[in-house]
């Protein structure tokens, strides 16, 4: 069996696929404080529906979101940062640029190694070798003085370490003679890759966040020993899986491990309805992560910003914001009602849980609006109080001279508001038609706001897949393990060759088979190339096959007029950093139910634009061929989906409803 556990902010999902492909799934409330509490119960829940043991389970796909709430909390190790001398500041210095251009007294995110942690090494490194060697005398020395400031764990990142590492090498073994048992990170064995400020500050999150997490992974390793559970592979913020030991060892690598789960949900839907076109956004109790399924690929990046600080490592391309079920909604200082980015999290949650939340939610505004049942109890069991959320809402409404209904719908539209930013980001301002994609929603909340968003971006077709409550879980479990590799190399000219081109590659991809020490499925390649002169690069797929220079320009060429409107066929053309991906097999899934009993069919009361509305309700998962007219409320075992007027849907043998609007 393949198990797959997310964790969120407010609920903790699992997924069991059986040898038959049958998908079991299980929701329970998450545990901040303890996650791994959360992730066993959820364990415990889905073997007990799975009717299996926990030895029947082959592979454990976990993610979560240790990393990324340390990082947005603060709460992070006592790191110290070790630079070449003169260059200590780097990360507090950064790019010079406003965190925001209007609010001109606006701090940027602090460093995460204060100014006494911060310690200059006694050499210098050139692009081109050494021009001061390493002081062993004063190295011991300043071994002296980080051991004084007894650091937690340690950052090192020295000038140009990415292409001669020698000098982080003999000060690491320094530091584990000096300093045993304090987590270290080393930049060119993370990054790899050029710019100092970017690769500085990538190090310092590992070194920072690294303790936290292998406190909490040498937790659940424990817990899944006692309890026969194979031992969890972690989510990466790339998409692939790696081993619990090098997530522990490089936290760095999952900030982003949460939402990369749900990516892989999302490509497993593409592919098992054949829609190579999505929009997909995952909106659960805290956030709301978007992405774009383009031609059954997602975009990556290696240059994403995590609570205003930069990471340089692979990422799939995310997007995310801070609106879902449990985003507050507030009244600000000139009278306009907001929602969000503050949560209610798993504790208190929204009023309507009655586990003492005090400020209303987005989900007590559907609730009021009879888009959730106050009759359907949550996971872990958890009732939905209706007068409590019109209570709330009601206080709110006063304070911004509304109605509670009026209100509500308010909040709604807010918080979609929020989320079609998000999604416009991606697609508009991108030069991409959204018009052209489905739209597919998952998460708890998302289906529930599913076809409003579509009808706002003009989005005619709406998908909604059987595991929609769960998708993040599901990804996990069809995940695939990866590791990633890159160089800078700067190639011009001549330098250019096919020879040149073939070393390098062969150089990243024999790393990368290394550390993947498994079978390998296929590897992706890019090369990020630049005109001279320019200051950032355009990523080029690459063929590993052939990888020749000449087709290689015209690519990037023909991608560089794409995005910019223009060419320069006398410019010379750099060629900056390769990174190589290597991706082991993925485990065959399917995606059928559980389950054979059929939805309840019933009749309930839902507000749309002010006025009540009769409509279909139908509690369970609905059975293949079901027909669906609007307005119609679907509460799905995990989720609940709003059919609004004018939208009709059909459930195809998958279990994924379609919803189209009518004409």
């Amino acid at each position: 069996m393949l198990l797959g556990v997310d964790v969120g902010g407010t609920f903790t999902d699992a997924v069991l696929v059986d040898g038959e492909g049958v998908v079991h799934t299980a929701k329970v409330p998450s545990t901040p404080q303890e996650q791994h509490v959360g992730v066993l119960r959820a364990i415990e829940e889905v073997l007990e529906r799975g009717q299996a043991g926990p030895e029947r389970i082959r592979r454990f796909a976990h993610g979560m979101t240790v990393a990324t709430n340390a990082l947005l909390e603060g709460q992070v190790a006592r790191t110290a940062f070790i630079a070449t001398e003169g260059f200590t500041d780097i990360v507090e210095l950064g790019r010079q640029a406003r965190p925001s251009l209007y609010r001109l007294c606006e701090p940027p995110a602090p460093a995460l190694a204060p100014p006494e942690l911060r310690f200059g090494a006694p050499e210098r490194m050139g692009p081109d070798g050494p021009l001061r060697a390493l002081d062993e005398q004063a190295g011991l020395l300043l071994m002296d003085r980080i051991a004084a400031a007894a650091p937690e764990a340690i950052a090192v990142v020295l000038l140009h370490s990415y292409a001669h590492p020698s000098h982080e090498r003999r000060l690491a073994e320094l530091i584990e003679e000096r300093l045993p048992g304090v987590h270290l990170s080393l930049s060119h064995e993370l990054v790899g890759t050029f710019r100092e400020y970017e690769r500085a500050a990538t190090t310092e999150i590992d070194a920072a966040l690294s303790p936290l997490l292998n406190a909490y992974i040498a937790d659940l390793c424990s817990q899944a020993r006692r309890r026969s559970i194979a031992e969890p592979q972690v989510m990466q913020s790339s998409g692939g899986l790696t081993d619990a030991r090098r997530a522990a060892s490089h936290a760095a690598l999952t900030v982003l491990s949460g939402p990369a789960g749900g990516v892989g949900g999302g490509l497993l839907l593409s592919e098992a309805t054949n829609e190579r076109d999505l929009l997909c956004f995952d909106m659960g109790g805290t956030s709301c992560d978007v992405c774009v399924i383009d031609g059954g690929e997602v975009a990556e990046t290696a240059e994403r910003v995590v609570a205003g600080r930069p990471l340089a490592l692979a990422a799939l391309d995310i997007h995310t914001v801070g609106a879902g079920g449990g985003s507050i909604a507030w009244r600000d200082e000139g009278g306009a009602l907001r929602v969000g980015p503050q949560s209610a999290g798993a504790v208190p949650g929204p009023v309507c849980y009655g586990l003492g939340g005090e400020h209303p939610t987005v989900a007590d505004a559907n609730l009021l609006l009879g888009r959730l049942l106050a009759d359907a109890p949550l996971a872990g069991g958890v009732t939905l109080d209706r007068d409590a959320a019109e209570r709330a809402i009601a206080s709110l409404a006063s304070e911004v001279g509304l109605d509670a209904i009026a209100c509500a719908e308010g909040i709604l539209k807010v918080a979609e508001a929020e989320m079609l930013r998000a999604l416009r980001v991606m697609t508009v301002q991108r030069g991409i038609d959204p018009r052209r994609f489905a739209l597919m929603p998952f998460g708890g909340a998302g289906p529930l706001h599913a076809a409003s968003m579509a009808q706002e971006l003009g989005i005619e077709r709406v998908l909604c897949p059987r595991a929609c409550g769960v998708l993040c879980a599901l990804g996990l479990a069809a995940a695939a393990p990866r590791r990633d590799a890159a160089a800078t190399v700067m190639l011009a000219g001549d330098q250019l060759s096919e020879e040149r081109l073939r070393a390098e590659l062969s150089r990243l991809i024999e790393y990368g088979r290394r550390e993947l020490d498994g079978p390998f499925e296929r590897m992706n390649i890019r090369c990020e190339m630049r005109y001279s002169g320019q200051s950032f690069e355009l990523p080029v797929p690459v063929d590993v096959d052939a990888p020749d220079p000449v087709s290689l320009r015209a690519a990037f060429e023909a991608m560089h007029e794409e995005r910019y409107g223009y060419r320069d066929e006398q410019a010379e053309v750099e060629l900056v950093n390769v990174r190589v991906s290597v991706i082991g097999p993925r485990p065959p899934i399917g995606l059928a139910g559980a389950t054979a009993r059929p939805a309840q069919h019933a009749r309930t009361n839902i507000v749309f634009e002010g006025r009540e509305l009769d409509a279909d309700l139908w509690r369970g998962e609905l059975e293949p061929g079901t027909q669906l007219e609007g307005p119609a409320l679907c509460a799905l075992p995990e989720a609940t989906l709003l059919v609004p007027p004018g939208w009709d849907g059909a459930v195809d043998k998958q279990g994924t409803v379609l919803l189209e609007h009518r004409r």
